[in-house]
């Protein structure tokens, strides 16, 4: 299951090829309209509808409706299905049939309930192809009931290969709800409720079709308008364009020919309604990402209420901490000699009655960062390797509970941060008020930041703030404390970063958030390795990652 959604979530909608496609098929598909429509008469069937607002709900009303309609016969196969996220996965599919080409989007109706109920893929893929063969079946069906002559007259002999197929997708797709079905309780088998549902579904969709052809100036039967939806919707089937751009059209014209009906005014018939549900599709489509919770893109936001965490609460009964318990500071260095033997002078010996035990990450330097810091009375523990910022958080965060601490605090070993402040980030835990303390360059001293990074630093800090619901003034501060109780929590899930996923992780397991006003001045040595781009391609998803996963 993780494989067809990472498939549908990932490469259907990012890869290059799919973009550049989609953009083609539709300026080909969209200059052959041009080149053949009457622009008057369009304009003239635009300002019919615009000055029929009654007309106007009444056909987009009744377009919801079907989808409604199919929605509730989606949950009478599938009863554990709630109506609001039945409705959003056909709203999604539909909406991105309108922006990818190939019917792409189709998929996305079963990645939308799996990825956001309990649902499982069998469940959810083959009801989804059995409803769409009954929606098939249940149009062609409507159509040759209604107006068997005019369907003759556009499908001809094609009749008997569709009929074939159709009955062939609509066997193997029984078949496949059947086995589901056996295997599970959450499955029933459609019957004459799905089918009525269904082809009513379709009764609703023809009464926008009949209405765009009034504001064409085609005065048609409904059974007519039934029919050029079905030879419309049928023929998108194979389309290639996003949104079915000149395929329906021409569908709909040839159905509207067969009918009796001159061709300038059926385009427009077919243009001003394929306009109005594309229209529709894109928005309900948009909202179907997002609602109804949880959204198809996961949590975009922490919970607003979230509960203190037992480990929190008896950090803050303990109040004043245990004497003789030390403070360790560990900095994370990459090739810092000419700053981290200062960084560690720097560091008080004790803070309030405790000793301060520092130790220096080597992240795989090459220069004599660990020989500089050893000989400078720091312990020194040295990756073989390069491994990221972040796993080297992680693994201060875990290495520095072996000392039985009273706090852990770490900060950058370029000199921007002062370790002689450490007692401002470290008082509010000793005193029981807070369990995790972000030093804050904007509440303290900045005495140099590029204009670039500063702008950088008040936008990504406004997200975060945003995501945690927590009024956080420095989100990517590289000095920060923790009690020893959420530094043993703490999970730093990449190794690239830790900034913003270490914040959301505390807050969200309920660790109460502090923060100080702390001295900053940008790095005199070494080179900062932190680079906008893959900054954000790595950091964005682990934030998605973290938001729902808490």
């Amino acid at each position: 299951m993780k494989s067809f959604l990472r498939y549908i979530g990932v490469k259907l909608t990012t890869r290059r090829s799919v973009i550049i496609f989609a953009v083609i098929s539709s300026v080909f598909g969209i200059a052959a309209l041009v080149t053949v429509i009457d622009g008057a008469m369009l304009r003239n069937a635009v300002d019919s509808a615009l000055s029929d607002p009654v007309g106007l709900t009444l056909a987009t009303g009744a377009f919801l409706v079907a989808f409604l309609l199919r929605s509730v016969a989606w949950r009478w196969i599938v009863p554990g299905l709630t109506l609001g996220q039945s409705l959003a996965g056909i709203h999604l599919a539909l909406g991105a049939n309108h922006v990818l080409p190939l019917r792409l989007g189709e998929p996305l109706r079963v990645a939308s309930v799996v990825r956001r109920t309990s649902t499982s893929l069998d469940v959810a893929a083959s009801s989804t192809l059995a409803l769409r063969s009954a929606d098939i079946i249940c149009v062609l069906g409507l159509a040759w009931i209604l107006a068997p002559n005019a369907m003759q007259g556009v499908v001809g002999g094609w009749i008997v290969p569709v009929a074939a197929v159709l009955g062939l997708v609509a066997v193997g797709s029984g078949i496949w709800l059947a086995k589901t079905a056996r295997a599970t309780t959450s499955v029933r088998l459609p019957g004459p409720v799905t089918l009525g549902l269904t082809a009513v579904a379709w009764l609703f969709e023809a009464v926008l079709v009949w209405q765009s052809a009034s504001w064409a100036g085609l005065e048609i039967g409904f059974s007519d308008a039934v029919v050029v939806t079905t030879i419309a919707v049928s023929a998108q089937i194979v389309a290639i364009a996003p949104s079915g751009i000149g395929t329906y059209e021409a569908a709909s014209v040839a159905a509207y020919l067969a009918l009796g009906h001159d061709s300038e005014t059926a385009l427009v018939a077919a243009v001003t309604a394929h306009a109005l549900k594309t229209l529709y599709s894109l928005i309900a489509g948009g909202i179907a990402v997002f609602a109804p919770s949880p959204g198809f893109l996961g949590r975009l936001r922490l919970p607003r209420t979230i509960g203190q965490s037992p480990q929190a609460e008896v950090a803050r009964r303990r109040g004043a901490a245990e004497a003789g318990r030390p403070i360790v500071l560990f900095m994370p260095a990459l090739n810092e000699e000419k700053a981290v033997g200062e960084c560690i002078r720097r560091v008080p010996a004790e803070i309030a009655g405790h000793p301060v035990h520092t130790l220096i990450i080597d992240d795989g330097s090459t220069d004599r960062t660990a020989q500089i810091a050893t000989n400078t009375g720091a312990e020194v523990v040295s990756f073989g390797e390069t491994r990221g910022l972040g796993a080297g958080v992680r693994f201060g965060l875990e290495h520095e509970m072996t000392h039985n601490p009273v706090a852990v605090a770490f900060c950058d070993a370029d000199e921007e941060y002062p370790p002689e402040e450490l007692e401002n980030l470290v008082t509010p835990i000793l005193e029981g008020e807070a369990d995790y303390v972000v030093g804050s360059r904007f509440l303290g001293t900045i005495e140099h930041m590029r204009p670039h990074r500063r702008l950088g630093n008040i936008v990504l800090t406004k997200l975060v703030a945003f995501l945690s619901r927590t009024p956080v003034t420095d989100g990517q501060s590289g000095y920060r404390a923790f009690s020893p109780e959420a530094a043993s929590s703490a999970e730093i899930i990449h190794d690239f970063n830790y900034a913003q996923v270490i914040t959301l992780d505390l807050i969200a397991k309920g660790f109460r958030y502090q923060e100080v006003g702390i001295t900053y001045r940008f790095r005199t040595s070494g080179k900062s390795f932190i680079k906008l781009g893959p900054y954000l391609r790595r950091v964005v998803p682990a934030v998605a990652r973290e938001l729902n996963t808490t």
